[in-house]
């Protein structure tokens, strides 16, 4: 053993002469450390999974309720959790959750749409996340578990199967959750908004203005409608002002209703045009994108003027925030109602990408009384209960 591996000191910098290559190296051993982070994190995932789909696929195969009695799915579950104590997920819930998995996929159909998702998905994206399992073969009697699925954590696999109605859905679900990495609050959302209805739909003029590509990724990313029922306004004559001030309330569910990718920039963000001041509604960078888009909030249907107003907008953000590498700014505007001919003509002209969106479910707060209100109705009650009561006692004194 060397002196030095003898030595008691604290361990600081010293003695070193630090150039680009060691930064070079360090930065390498921090993407690999990172990496291997993630595809150990995946691997642990993918066999918990692999024994939930094998699990359930028993539950079937064998007819275990047909062959040991209707609550053996139960006794599955005490047996499980007393032989593991330290362990979740073998509660008697989850396992039903189980054979209900492998039921909504176990077919030819669905398997073979999982082996085209998992080749859509690409290869090398799989590899980067889970190394080795890129490798695992669909079987079609269930023996291995599904590619995608491997890349999925348990609770999001139960909110698609529990919230989607086709197999369709439910793959549209796994691909976006794969893609953008999305958690359970955001799978969540996107299935309560049904982005698997509306992706795409918004009508727009990006074709027009944009690379057939970004084009494309843009309609991916905004909705036909938004969801706002996170948010609650005073009355149902409710402003502009008041519709933005209860979104931004709770920035992270507006964020979660906007999609994945979505930065909040601010609101009422002002820009100065030969020294006048102009206020954009609510403005986003999107990461994914790499672009600007500039949101407009009406509490009425569109009306063609609405599509100008953004337009210059639009145009503002990409002459004074935009940087050169960066794409070209969207414009969102999102409104009560639309006329599809009303917004489809008013595009005509307009030289900047922007679409149209519509909204719902705003909440209006109930207009419930206040503690002391409350409190006095309850003061008045008494005294008229007291009042009739005495009432009452001198009537049946007068009859006696």
């Amino acid at each position: 053993m060397s002196k030095q591996d003898k030595e008691t000191r604290a361990v600081t910098s010293h003695d070193i002469h630090l150039d680009g290559d060691y930064a070079t190296w360090i930065a390498d051993l921090k993407h690999r450390y990172r990496t291997a982070q993630v595809k150990a994190a995946v691997r642990v995932n993918a066999e918990k999974l692999l024994f939930n789909w094998q699990l359930g696929r028993d539950l079937v195969l064998k007819r275990a309720e047909q062959r040991w009695g209707t609550g053996v799915v139960e006794q599955v579950s005490l047996d499980l959790q007393r032989a593991f104590p330290g362990e979740k997920g073998f509660s008697c819930a989850n396992l039903w959750f189980m054979k209900k998995w492998f039921l909504f996929y176990s077919n030819e159909d669905a398997m073979q749409k999982l082996y085209q998702l998992g080749r859509e998905i690409g290869s090398q994206k799989l590899y980067q996340l889970g190394g080795e399992i890129e490798r695992q073969k669909l079987h079609q009697a269930g023996a291995e578990l599904p590619l995608p699925f491997a890349f999925v954590p348990w609770r999001h696999h139960v909110e698609i199967i529990n919230r989607c109605g086709s197999i369709e859905e439910a793959l549209f679900y796994i691909g976006q959750t794969i893609e953008q990495g999305m958690s359970r609050a955001a799978l969540i959302n996107c299935i309560k908004a049904d982005l698997y209805r509306n992706q795409g739909k918004i009508l727009n003029n990006f074709p027009e203005h944009l690379p057939a590509l970004q084009s494309q990724l843009v309609q991916e990313v905004l909705k036909e409608n938004y969801d706002f029922g996170f948010a609650t306004v005073g009355h149902s004559l409710y402003s502009e002002a008041e519709l933005e001030n209860a979104l931004t309330k709770d920035v992270t569910a507006l964020l979660l209703e906007m999609g994945t990718g979505f930065a909040f920039v601010g609101r009422q963000k002002e820009i100065l045009v030969e020294g006048r001041s102009r206020k954009i509604d609510l403005l986003f960078y999107h990461i994914r994108l790499r672009c600007y888009i500039v949101c407009e909030i009406k509490v009425k249907a569109f009306e063609p003027e609405f599509a100008g107003k953004l337009n210059y907008y639009v145009n503002a953000v990409d002459e004074l925030m935009k940087s050169p590498d960066e794409n070209p700014t969207i414009g969102l505007l999102i409104c009560s109602d639309m006329n599809k001919t009303d917004v489809q003509w008013s595009f005509r002209g307009i030289g900047t990408p922007m679409g149209v969106a519509t909204y719902n479910n705003i909440r209006i707060k109930d207009a419930l009384p206040t503690g002391e209100q409350l409190r006095e109705r309850m003061e008045l009650l008494q005294k008229e209960l007291r009042r009739t009561k005495r009432l009452f006692n001198n009537q049946h004194n007068d009859d006696e």
